[in-house]
């Protein structure tokens, strides 16, 4: 009967802790902070991007010129 009882008080200690994260997710404040991250981590993707398709870019007219002019001599 003692376990019983023990594992229902954990049940309602946990709905009780979990109710505030839950009623988070709906507050306004949360959706806007969730908004705010997603772009910022749109905005930080593309820059990752644009950083990458530079740097790959490089290296290809850094040999051609490097090709180019072991032709010329």
């Amino acid at each position: 009967m003692s376990n019983s009882m023990g594992i229902a008080s954990a049940f309602v200690l946990s709905s009780l802790f979990l109710s505030p994260m839950a009623m988070a997710e709906e507050s306004q404040s949360f959706v806007a902070h969730n908004v705010a991250r997603a772009q910022a981590f749109d905005q930080h993707q593309g820059e990752v991007m644009v950083k990458a398709q530079d740097a790959s870019q490089a290296p290809q007219a850094g040999m051609s010129r490097a090709s180019a002019s072991e032709t010329d001599s």
